[in-house]
């Protein structure tokens, strides 16, 4: 039995990350790690690859080790891992993406080193249930669907937490609205923009967006469209804006280093997605008093408040989409007052002191249980606490 005392030293954290691309994963494991008390926590990290974020991560004091992993790891991974947790007298690990959850469930048996797996998703993979069956991790979730799709399962209210995604409200905030966007596209100060936050890639809709647009701007002559992020279909995206014979009002601008910014040059919000667990963009919007219109999926019903923060639709829903780009743009009244009432959600329901506080103790109580050699962790409430 491997039962661990911090209580007069730091906590030695391995973080294993599963992605290398800008996205919601990625933007959540540098914000966590940011905001961890030095004091509290030493953090190792263990990445797929050399990237943005393995930069952003050392410049924010953390030991970074590479190697590639797959949903089944080669020993080359598990072997490293092993020797980190040794070298760095790793007291609990924590996991993100399946194929990172996989080397995490491994290591943990062989090193009876607690794990903690972060699901991102709507769902549980049938390969995160799996590893948390065989290995048993314990499962963080940051959409309640995923957390009820994880009691559906059967794993016990013991080994599953829902923490909801934040945002520190103190960067992402209303300010006078700036013109950073218009700067980029070459058109007047002042011009309303709405925008689209995300990768350019199937499951976030970048397409309903433009078909949206096209549809709106036939009512709104002098509003202008911005795509904010990279992916694989951005030359896809230019032959359908092409097509639609709207080059010079709606505008793939690529991957921005001044999130802040690009929030105060917008009007409106606008997601479009196929399908989310807990959508970071969409409560960064909200937090810097924008309005919102999105498509009902994963998480998104707990952060919007229909008719109050934002409109809903179902997913692909062009025309109803593009109706309420028409009726919000044509309403500043109503936008306004939206964007007050979604500054004031996030505010109460989504900052991120309190993700990070929740997941610090949750991570606390794991070490604290200790790590059994038959895999079961001493019992923990952390079931299920209300947040919105």
């Amino acid at each position: 039995m491997k039962i661990i005392s911090t209580a007069e030293r730091p906590i030695n954290l391995l973080q294993i990350i599963g992605g290398a691309i800008v996205g919601g994963m990625e933007t959540y494991v540098l914000r966590l790690l940011q905001r961890l008390p030095r004091d509290a926590f030493n953090v190792t990290c263990l990445c797929i690859s050399e990237s943005r974020i393995t930069s952003q991560l050392r410049d924010i004091g953390c030991q970074v080790h590479i190697t590639p992993f797959t949903d089944d790891p080669d020993w080359q991974s598990i072997q490293l891992g092993v020797s980190l947790i040794k070298a760095e007298a790793i007291d609990v690990i924590h996991g993100h993406l399946p194929n990172a959850h996989s080397l995490a469930g491994i290591l943990s048996r062989l090193t009876e080193t607690p794990a903690l797996a972060t699901i991102h998703s709507r769902y549980l993979s049938m390969r995160d249930f799996e590893v948390h069956k065989l290995m048993q991790t314990h499962i963080s979730v940051v959409a309640k669907t995923a957390y009820f799709h994880a009691l559906n399962l059967g794993i016990p209210p013991a080994k599953v937490r829902f923490i909801a995604n934040g945002v520190d409200t103190e960067v992402f905030r209303p300010v006078t609205k700036t013109d950073y966007l218009h700067s980029i596209i070459n058109v007047v100060a002042g011009t309303p923009l709405i925008g689209f936050i995300g990768r350019l890639s199937r499951e976030k809709g970048p397409e309903v967006f433009i078909q949206a647009a096209g549809i709106a701007h036939k009512r709104l002559r002098n509003c202008h469209f911005v795509l904010v992020g990279e992916g694989p279909m951005h030359e896809e995206l230019e032959d359908a804006i092409d097509s639609l014979g709207l080059r010079d009002y709606i505008h793939l601008v690529g991957l921005q280093n001044d999130m802040p910014q690009v929030y105060t040059s917008l009007d409106l919000a606008v997601s479009t997605s196929y399908s989310e667990g807990m959508p970071l963009a969409i409560i960064e919007a909200m937090a810097c008093g924008l309005p919102v219109v999105a498509t009902n999926v994963g998480g998104v019903i707990d952060i919007v408040e229909v008719g109050c923060t934002g409109l809903l639709h179902r997913v692909a829903d062009f025309a109803g989409i593009a109706d309420s780009i028409v009726s919000l743009m044509s309403d500043e009244s109503t936008r306004i007052a939206m964007g007050k009432a979604a500054r004031k959600r996030i505010e109460e329901k989504f900052e991120l002191n309190d993700s990070v506080r929740q997941t610090s103790e949750l991570l606390r109580s794991l070490i604290q249980s200790g790590y059994h050699s038959d895999g079961k962790s001493g019992a923990i409430d952390v079931r299920l606490k209300p947040t919105a």
